[in-house]
């Protein structure tokens, strides 16, 4: 039988073989750590010498377990959402979990919108929102990890609100809460020492505390994997492609009655009843839209997919999912959103569908923007 070991950083049994799994060390590593006897996993040891934090992936009873060990406890609870997914980002039922505790919504990547939305209209777009979804959050707050003075505010914020408590930082995967927290690190040691940044003491399997002066901590938690994001249907590159890392320039299209537009091809947004008007579409300024009649436009998609409408690409096209069918009356201005892919802003009332891969959620909201 082969010997076990465990990382003594967090207690992981040590593994060789998955990348993306708990208490993954390469072999290599693994030797070294045996002979000198500080054997970590490499989500620590990068912890550890490169106040890197990475995302472990837990499933969704691990992630609710964990919530409810939070509602027993008095903190600050700080949730990151992805102001480009927003609906995708957003924790299913988070006020029955936290209970009585404060919530600190935080919108991030909130450089990749139009600079012509105004930061007041979004907050309290955000508010409305998550009042529709049940959470009652104490604050609204935006920022993006690469922009310093947003950092600076948020930690102002965290400790304006904290009362001393410790600070649990909770969302889904893909909303950038890593990089925020790695930035919060790298900043707080210049922030008059607010965040001691030299030890990570406490660092088990589902949890990092990074302790502040007062004895108190601000502790990151696994992101939550969310089934109905786009980002579970596509490789890494394509994500890349899809995930937009700088501000998305609208695209305007006049389509007229019985027309189609692909988006790649990753969605699919039908008129079916309307006056001609121009509707907007808001994703990722390296996906390719293509237009097309409504007529035809499933043929269309089963001859091009993989090739002119890309992504998937051509090698993945036997194992993405069907697209799947939505239908919705528009009465007054909507967004049409296809789960962490983007949105279709429509101007007034008609009649319209959105397709994605079975499993994505297609929904309407009030418009953004």
């Amino acid at each position: 039988m082969t010997e076990e070991y465990k990382c003594i950083g967090c207690g992981s049994t040590i593994q060789t073989t998955d990348k993306e799994g708990i208490g993954y060390t390469p072999k290599s590593a693994l030797e070294k750590g045996i002979e000198s006897g500080e054997l970590y996993c490499q989500r620590c040891f990068r912890l550890r010498h490169y106040n890197d934090i990475q995302d472990v992936a837990m499933t969704d009873g691990d992630f609710l377990a964990l919530l409810n060990t939070i509602g027993t406890k008095d903190a600050l609870i700080v949730n990151v959402v992805d102001i480009f997914d927003f609906s995708g980002s957003l924790i299913p039922g988070l006020h029955r979990f936290v209970g009585d505790n404060p919530v600190l919504l935080v919108g991030n990547k909130a450089d990749i919108l139009p600079k012509s939305l105004k930061k007041g209209r979004l907050i309290q777009w955000m508010k409305e929102r998550s009042h529709e979804a049940g959470l009652r959050p104490i604050d609204v707050t935006l920022t993006s990890a690469k922009k310093k003075n947003d950092i600076q505010e948020l930690l102002e914020l965290i400790d304006e609100y904290r009362d001393g408590r410790d600070v649990y930082v909770v969302g889904v995967t893909n909303v950038g809460k890593s990089t925020l927290i790695n930035e919060i690190i790298r900043q707080s040691a210049g922030v008059e020492d607010v965040i001691t940044t030299s030890q990570f003491p406490g660092t088990t399997l589902d949890l990092i505390e990074i302790p502040f002066e007062d004895g108190t901590c601000l502790i990151d938690t696994p992101g939550i994997i969310h089934r109905h994001q786009m980002a579970h249907y596509l490789g890494k590159k394509d994500l890349k492609l899809v995930s937009p890392k700088k501000e998305i320039k609208p695209k305007v299209y006049q389509l007229n009655e019985e027309q189609t537009l692909f988006l790649g091809g990753l969605a699919r947004f039908d008129v079916i009843k309307s006056e001609k008007m121009g509707f907007i579409v808001y994703a990722s300024n390296d996906l390719d839209l293509h237009r097309t009649k409504l007529e035809g436009a499933t043929e269309f998609y089963d001859k091009h997919v993989g090739g002119l409408l890309q992504p998937p690409r051509e090698d993945e096209v036997a194992d993405f999912p069907e697209l799947a069918r939505f239908e919705f009356s528009i009465k007054e201005k909507t967004d049409l959103v296809f789960a962490g892919l983007g949105w279709v802003t429509i101007p007034k009332a008609c009649v319209v569908a959105g397709w994605a891969p079975k499993g994505v959620d297609v929904t309407i909201r009030k418009s953004l923007i």
